[in-house]
C-alpha cells in the first residue's frame, strides 16, 4: 500500500510548484481527457521502485487571527494521515513567526519531518540552510522546485524509510466503495451483507475508518471495503470534504475494483468526477453506482437521462458500466456484483501477442499515423506487458511521433477488438533500441 506524504508551509513558499515538480513523472491515465478539472490537491509520485500519495495543503497562516479554522483543520487532517511531512520554507529570507508556529504544530505530530528550503536556485546559496536550524528538525534539504535542483535528494530522503512493496497474499477479490459522504456507501454494504454491520446515519462522517468485511456471493468469498466519508463530525465544508479522500486513496490501493457511489437525489457534482479519476489514475477497474434510486420518479425515463448525463460527465471513463439501485430498499441490488466481476475479469485479461499484433497492424493500415516533419510513426511490434490494469508496450521507430490523438485511436481499436469493459488500459511506447 502506498505511503502518504504531505506538503506543509505558509503561503508563497512554492509548495504548488514543488507539488507539480514531484508528480510530473506520473502520467495520469486520463490526462488530456475532458470532464475533469485538473486542480487537484492529490497526486501520485513514482520514484525508483517507490510510489506514494502526495498532498498539497495550501498556504497556512497561523499568525493571522482571522485565519480560517477550516483551512487549519485541512492541514491537521493531512498531517494526521501522512507518513512523512515536507515542511516547505522560503530560502534566502528570514524565518517568520508563521514558520515558527507551523514548526511547533509539526513537532507535536511526532511524524518524520523534512524541511525543504526552497528557492535556492544556485548552489552557492545552499549553506544558507543553516539559518533555519532553529526550527528544531533533523533534516534540511536545499531545493529549487522551479529549477529542479535538489529534487532527487528530497525524494531519496522521503523514501529512505519506506519498506519495499510486498504483494498481499490475500487471493480474494477486493472491492471498495468510494464516493462523497452521505451517498449511501454504508447502506449499500449493509444491503450486500444483508445485515447492519456498518453504522448507518444521515449525518455525513459516520464512517471513520476503512472497514474490511468478507462475504459470500454465488458460493465464492469476496472482501468489500467501506471507506471513510469524513474524518471529523461537525459542519461539513466542501474543502474539508476533499481531505476525506485521503483514507479512500489507501482503500483504493488495496482494491481490485472500485465502486463509485453517486447520490440520485443530488445528481453529479465535480467532486464525483475527481473521485472516479483517482481510482483510474491508480489503475483500478471501476463501476459507477447511482444509489437511492427509490427516490427517483419515472424510473425508465430517468435511467435514459441519467445514463446520458453520466456519459457526458465521465467521458474519460466511457468504458465503465453503470448500475442503478436502491441500497435502502434492496432493489436492483442483484445487478451490482455481476458488473464488479466483469470489470475485474477485464482487468485481469491477457491477450495473445499474435492476435494483438494482427489488430494493431490492421488499425495502422486502415488509419496510418500522420507524418511530422517528414517522419511517420512505424509500429514494429506490440505485446501485453502486464495486467490489473492491462498494459501494452509498443516498439516503434520514434516514440516522439506518437500524437495523443493517435494513441487514443489505438486504444479504441484495442477496446473494439477485446472486451475491456470497466478497466483502464495503459499504452507505453518505446523507441527501437531504447533501453526499457
Amino acid at each position: 500500500m502506498r505511503k502518504t506524504v504531505c506538503l506543509i508551509g505558509r503561503p508563497n513558499t512554492g509548495k504548488s510548484t514543488l507539488f507539480n515538480r514531484l508528480i510530473k513523472e506520473k502520467k495520469a491515465i486520463i490526462d488530456d481527457m475532458p470532464g475533469v478539472t485538473r486542480d487537484r490537491i492529490y497526486g501520485i509520485v513514482n520514484y525508483k521502485d517507490y510510489s506514494f500519495h502526495l498532498i498539497d495543503t495550501g498556504g497556512i497562516d497561523l499568525s493571522d487571527e482571522t485565519f480560517n479554522e477550516n483551512i487549519k483543520l485541512q492541514a491537521e487532517i493531512a498531517i494526521e494521515e501522512s507518513d512523512v511531512i515536507v515542511f516547505v520554507i522560503e530560502g534566502r529570507s528570514e524565518l517568520t513567526s508563521n514558520d515558527l508556529l507551523i514548526a511547533k504544530m509539526l513537532q507535536k505530530s511526532n511524524k518524520k519531518v523534512i524541511v525543504a528550503v526552497n528557492k535556492l536556485d544556485d548552489q552557492k546559496h545552499d549553506m544558507e540552510v543553516y539559518n533555519y536550524y532553529e526550527l528544531g528538525f533533523d533534516t534540511y534539504i536545499p531545493i529549487s522546485a522551479e529549477h529542479n535542483r535538489g529534487i532527487n535528494e528530497l525524494l531519496e530522503e522521503i523514501t529512505k524509510d519506506f519498506p519495499v512493496s510486498i504483494l498481499e497474499e490475500e487471493s480474494n477479490l477486493k472491492f471498495c466503495l468510494i464516493g462523497r459522504p452521505n451517498v449511501g456507501k454504508s447502506s449499500l454494504i449493509n444491503a450486500l451483507l444483508n445485515e447492519e454491520r456498518v453504522i448507518v446515519s444521515d449525518v455525513p462522517g459516520t464512517t471513520r475508518d476503512a472497514i474490511d468485511t468478507k462475504f459470500t456471493y454465488d458460493e465464492k468469498e469476496y472482501i468489500v471495503i467501506d471507506t471513510a466519508g469524513m474524518r471529523k463530525k461537525g459542519k461539513i465544508f466542501e474543502s474539508v470534504e476533499k481531505y476525506s479522500l485521503i483514507r479512500s486513496l489507501k482503500a483504493i490501493d488495496r482494491s481490485d475494483v472500485c465502486v463509485l457511489v453517486i447520490n440520485a437525489e443530488e445528481g453529479i457534482i465535480e467532486h464525483d468526477k475527481h473521485i472516479a479519476s483517482y481510482a483510474l489514475d491508480a489503475g483500478k477497474a471501476l463501476v459507477i453506482v447511482v444509489n437511492k434510486w427509490d427516490l427517483v420518479k419515472n424510473k425508465d425515463e430517468s435511467i435514459k437521462k441519467w445514463t446520458e448525463n453520466i456519459r457526458d460527465n465521465f467521458k474519460f471513463a466511457s468504458y465503465v458500466n453503470i448500475v442503478f439501485l436502491s441500497a435502502l430498499e434492496r432493489k436492483r441490488l442483484h445487478t451490482l456484483m455481476p458488473e464488479i466481476l466483469k470489470a475485474y475479469e477485464s482487468a485481469c485479461k491477457e491477450i495473445k501477442t499474435s492476435v494483438l499484433n494482427d489488430v494493431i497492424r490492421e488499425a495502422a493500415t486502415l488509419h496510418p499515423a500522420p507524418s511530422y516533419k517528414g517522419q511517420r510513426l512505424k509500429i514494429y511490434f506490440v505485446h501485453q506487458a502486464g495486467s490489473k490494469p492491462p498494459k501494452f508496450e509498443f516498439s516503434v521507430n520514434n516514440k516522439k511521433l506518437v500524437h495523443f490523438s493517435y494513441e487514443r485511436y489505438l486504444e479504441n481499436k484495442i477496446r473494439e477488438a477485446f472486451d475491456f469493459t470497466g478497466t483502464p488500459i495503459i499504452l507505453k511506447f518505446t523507441s527501437r533500441g531504447e533501453e526499457k
